[in-house]
C-alpha cells in the first residue's frame, strides 16, 4: 500500500474477536502494510504458528501491546496490584514479543490513585529504566503512550507529550526510551502540534482513531474521519514533521467485554468488513489532509462539549 505514500497498519485490538491467523490473512488480503501485535491474541503459546504466519505475510510491525501492558494497576483492565509483579510480567512481555520485531512496545504509567504522587512517579521512572535496559539489550524500544486527559485518572500520571518525556528524561533518557502517540489520547492537546514538530523523532509509533461525539465511554472510539479529533490536520502535522513510521489503527469499541454492550460496536464486524472500513477511512483522511489550509495548526474544536463524554465508564463485575 506504500509505494511512495504512507504506510498504514492495524492495531490488532481493531479486530478483537478474530484469531491471530485470521487477522494475518485479513490484513495481508486487504493490502496493508502492517500489524500492531496485541498479546493477549498469542494465547498459552509457544508463538511458532503465530510467527510462521505473520513472517510468510510479510507485514511490518507496528507497536506491539503486552498482556500487563502499565507499570502501575489499571482499575478497568485488571492484571497484578503489585507493581513489582506488573513489571516483571512486562519484562517477561518483552522476550515473549521481540521475534515480532515492533517498533516499540507500548507502556502506560497507569494510574496513581490512591497512592502518593511522588511515590507513583518513582514506581514509573524506576520501572521504565529497568524496561530500557532489557529492550535496549533486546533491540527494542519502549513505546510511553501519554493517555487522554479527559478521565485518565484510571489510566496515567501523564496526559502531555512534554509530561511523558519528563518521565523519560527522569529514567535516563535512554535511546530505548521513546513515544507512541495516539490521536485518541492527544488530539485535545493545547500544544499538539508544537508538540509534533518538535518531538516526532521520539515517536516509535503512532496510533489512529477518533473521538465519537459524543463518547460514550474509553472503549468507543470510531474509525478515523468518523469523529471530531481533526484527523486530517493531526496526519498533516505528522507528515510534515517527517513521521514516516506505520499509521497504527486502533479503535476500542466495546461489544461487552468492558462493560458496554453497544449496538453499534465495531467490533461486531468480521474481520474483513472491520480492514477494509478502517482501510477506505484512512484513505479518506489522508487524502483530506492535502485540503488542509497552511494556516497555523491549532486542536480541533470544540474542546469543551467533549470532555464530560470521556469521564470514567464503570465496568460491571
Amino acid at each position: 500500500m506504500a509505494s511512495g505514500g504512507p504506510r498504514v497498519s492495524i492495531s490488532q485490538i481493531s479486530t478483537f474477536s478474530a484469531p491471530f491467523a485470521d487477522d494475518v490473512a485479513a490484513y495481508a488480503r486487504a493490502g496493508l502494510d502492517g500489524i500492531g501485535v496485541w498479546e493477549l491474541k498469542l494465547g498459552e503459546g509457544p508463538d511458532d504458528a503465530e510467527l510462521e504466519a505473520f513472517r510468510a505475510a510479510e507485514l511490518a510491525s507496528a507497536a506491539a501491546v503486552p498482556l500487563v501492558p502499565s507499570l502501575l494497576p489499571l482499575p478497568l483492565l485488571g492484571g497484578p496490584e503489585d507493581p513489582a509483579a506488573r513489571l516483571a510480567a512486562m519484562l517477561a512481555s518483552l522476550h515473549r514479543l521481540a521475534p515480532f520485531t515492533p517498533s516499540g512496545i507500548i507502556c502506560l504509567t497507569g494510574t496513581g490513585a490512591g497512592r502518593d504522587p511522588d511515590e507513583a512517579r518513582r514506581i514509573v521512572v524506576d520501572g521504565l529504566r529497568e524496561l530500557a535496559a532489557e529492550a535496549s539489550r533486546l533491540g527494542l524500544r519502549i513505546a510511553l503512550e501519554p493517555y487522554q486527559c479527559d478521565g485518565g485518572g484510571d489510566w496515567t500520571i501523564v496526559s502531555t507529550i512534554p509530561d511523558a518525556l519528563e518521565l523519560i528524561r527522569d529514567a535516563g533518557d535512554s535511546p530505548a526510551l521513546g513515544l507512541q502517540f495516539d490521536t485518541w489520547h492527544l488530539w485535545n492537546t493545547e500544544t499538539l502540534f508544537d508538540d509534533i514538530a518538535e518531538h516526532v523523532e521520539r515517536f516509535a509509533g503512532v496510533h489512529v482513531d477518533d473521538v465519537r461525539d459524543p463518547t460514550r465511554g474509553w472503549a468507543d472510539r470510531v474509525a478515523p474521519g468518523r469523529g471530531i479529533a481533526g484527523i486530517p490536520q493531526i496526519l498533516r502535522a505528522l507528515d510534515d514533521a517527517g513521521y514516516d513510521g506505520l499509521y497504527d489503527m486502533e479503535i476500542f469499541s466495546d461489544d461487552g467485554t468492558f462493560g458496554a454492550a453497544y449496538e453499534d460496536s465495531f467490533w461486531r464486524l468480521d474481520p474483513d468488513a472491520a480492514v477494509l472500513t478502517l482501510r477506505d477511512a484512512f484513505d479518506e483522511v489522508w487524502q483530506a489532509r492535502d485540503a488542509v489550509d497552511e494556516s497555523p495548526l491549532t486542536p480541533q474544536g470544540p474542546l469543551s462539549p467533549v470532555r464530560p463524554h470521556l469521564r470514567r465508564q464503570t465496568v460491571k463485575e
